[in-house]
């Protein structure tokens, strides 16, 4: 038999062995998921993991900023947006009314970690600035302890004065002024 006979042959057939590997994936695939879709995979999937919407963002903008493309305003939406979808998959883990009813203070905290991290590297630091995320931060953390765990008044007057003192205590050789 002649070689262009068979040449001509195989190309004649219709489709080619890499073509028909490449229909055969893309028709196995398609099969996979519309069986995980029947299985309840990707409601799953998106009822579990839809805060990574927030915390990918957060992300990158961090590492935009660190390598020097973004400028240090941007760490105030990014530190937010990672705290909030930290609460988000806690929202998720420990049920909403968890979430809502015992850590909302925390929300206050997004807003506090995002106003300090833009103050620690800001290239002009704003007066003010670190003084209003502590004192949101610290008003966080004490909210957030009396709604998890119920303080009353003398745990509350003990954290505030516990706070007060390190405060007093890391900017006692500061001499630059803290607000």
């Amino acid at each position: 038999m002649d070689m262009s006979l068979i040449v001509n042959r195989k190309v004649s057939d219709g489709m080619s062995d890499n073509n028909k590997l490449m229909t055969g994936i893309l028709i196995l695939a398609a099969g996979v998921i519309i069986l995980l879709g029947k299985w309840g995979v990707f409601s799953f999937l998106g009822k579990a993991l839809w805060p990574l919407i927030l915390l990918i963002p957060g992300i990158l903008l961090h590492l935009w900023v660190f390598s020097r493309r973004g400028s240090s305003e941007l760490l105030l939406p990014a530190g937010i947006l990672v705290v909030y979808s930290v609460l988000f998959f806690i929202g998720i883990i420990w049920g909403w009314a968890f979430l809502f009813h015992k850590m909302w203070p925390a929300f206050i905290l997004g807003i506090a970690v995002g106003l300090f991290e833009y103050y620690a590297y800001a290239a002009q630091r704003q007066s003010g600035m670190l003084l209003t995320a502590v004192v949101l931060g610290a008003l966080s953390i004490i909210l957030l302890g009396w709604s998890m765990f119920s303080f009353s008044f003398v745990y509350l007057l003990a954290i505030v004065l516990i706070v007060a003192g390190i405060w007093l205590i890391v900017a006692r050789g500061n001499s630059r002024r803290l607000w």
